[in-house]
């Protein structure tokens, strides 16, 4: 059995005890707190890049780790409310959100910045398993799972190739429905749940 890092407690699911290392409670540092060359200020050495965190959560959607996925995504959108008008920066500190009370801002971090930009973009689409294929007249919703803390998402003219969709996701206790509003166009939507 794998011992956390930091804590010293057992961990009974290896991956699970590597996350949480990982996990400033902001998003995922690039290193782990505790291992050898981390800092929390360091560029590559433990610093939080929001782009990183939404591929992190894309493949825990992936294998069906949606708590998991739910709970980043989620810090990620509670450090965009520290920094002006909500823009995610191209990285921030990586030090523990519990020692911290707010995310740091990373001294030359650039803001603007484009893949920082398109995270929230991947977060919402992979929470809400969007798959589009224009090529084929396809849109698959595979198992959308909103966070507890997301309860509502509308999706206006949605474009898949030549057609538009109005999509709506709800949650309610623990589960998320998806529902086609609208549709323009030749597409063929699949919702699997």
């Amino acid at each position: 059995m794998e011992r956390d890092r930091q804590s010293g407690a057992s961990c009974p699911d290896r991956k699970a005890c590597r996350l949480a290392a990982l996990s400033s409670g902001w998003g995922v540092r690039t290193f782990a707190a505790g291992q050898p060359g981390y800092n929390p200020i360091g560029y590559h050495t433990g610093t939080v890049w929001p782009h990183d965190t939404a591929l992190i959560v894309a493949g825990l959607k992936h294998y069906g780790f949606h708590d998991a996925a739910n709970g980043l995504a989620g810090s990620i959108f509670e450090a965009a409310q520290h920094f002006a008008d909500f823009r995610l920066p191209e990285l921030f500190c990586g030090f523990d959100r519990g020692e911290v009370g707010v995310p740091v801002p990373y001294p030359v971090a650039c803001s603007p910045q484009a893949w920082a930009a398109g995270a929230p973009l991947l977060f919402l689409r992979s929470m809400l398993g969007l798959r589009a294929m224009a090529d084929r007249r396809e849109l698959e919703l595979v198992r959308p799972h909103l966070p507890t803390w997301l309860g509502k998402v509308t999706i206006n003219r949605l474009r898949v190739g030549d057609a538009q969709v109005d999509l709506l996701f709800h949650r309610w206790r623990g589960t998320t429905s998806a529902e086609v509003l609208r549709k323009e166009g030749d597409l063929s939507v699949t919702i699997r749940m």
